[in-house]
């Protein structure tokens, strides 16, 4: 990256890196690549998963015109597929297929990087999406659900992130430039940034605001812990099974 570039064109530039790693987006400028780049963009990984929920509330006001709300639901679901590239559905499916079937910490790694889907990961890929539709129909209010469960669900990785070590290939991970050197006072910021959002969102409701925390650094904890004893760290498939697993704890609450 250009030695050139002042802070504020860097924070530009990691913001769409952070929409166009997350997502199918098009990044809507020139970005100078580099890993401190990438890096950086993992702030904005709880505002672009804020942007993703203005879209799903937005695509599910319209079709709530049209269809009975659990077709809508089901229809955005399919959108949010499409719009991430199922990129966390996708971490999901390996990291329970390599939990499942590896009883080695090579083996777990090997089918991590597979790119077929086994039974395992197939059977956790379905349940997740039935479950998520299942849990969005009796969410009140759905749009609330839709809407901050993204949000905060984007901050659980980047708390795995902030205390467990990296494991996998550096060569073969796409999440690799966000794990080397990964800043905790960033991560201070985006979490600063989800509570004080969630907080306005949910200010007619306080528990709520609990919930998702509790939820969020509940996922983190558990699922690190397991990571740890099973890994010794975290890989990019386990940080968007995390996701996964934190929205579908989120929503858990609205059904309350």
């Amino acid at each position: 990256m250009s030695t050139h570039t002042n802070p504020a064109s860097r924070e530009w530039q990691a913001f769409w890196l952070a929409i166009g790693f997350l997502t199918r987006i098009p990044m809507l400028t020139q970005i100078d690549y580099s890993q401190r780049l990438m890096n950086q963009s993992s702030l904005y990984f709880p505002v672009v998963g804020l942007l993703l929920g203005a879209c799903y509330v937005g695509a599910y006001t319209l079709l709530t015109l049209a269809f009975s709300p659990l077709i809508s639901i089901v229809l955005v679901v399919i959108l949010h597929l499409w719009l991430t590239g199922a990129f966390h559905e996708d971490g999901l499916a390996d990291s329970v297929d390599a939990l499942g079937g590896g009883y080695t910490l090579e083996k777990r790694l090997e089918i991590m990087k597979d790119s077929r889907i086994g039974t395992y990961g197939t059977a956790a890929l379905v349940m997740a999406l039935v479950l998520k539709v299942a849990l969005l129909a009796e969410a009140s209010p759905v749009w609330l659900g839709l809407l901050a469960a993204p949000m905060v669900a984007r901050l659980t990785p980047l708390l795995i992130m902030g205390y467990l070590p990296y494991v996998t290939d550096p060569d073969k991970s796409k999440s690799k430039p966000v794990a080397d050197g990964f800043s905790r006072t960033r991560l201070a910021i985006a979490a600063t940034f989800t509570v004080f959002a969630s907080l306005v969102l949910v200010l007619y409701e306080p528990w709520l605001l609990l919930w998702g925390l509790c939820a969020t650094l509940g996922v983190a904890l558990v699922w690190g812990s397991y990571l740890r004893s099973q890994l010794g760290g975290y890989t990019g498939d386990t940080l968007g099974a995390s996701v996964v697993f934190s929205e579908l704890v989120l929503l858990l609450g609205l059904t309350i």
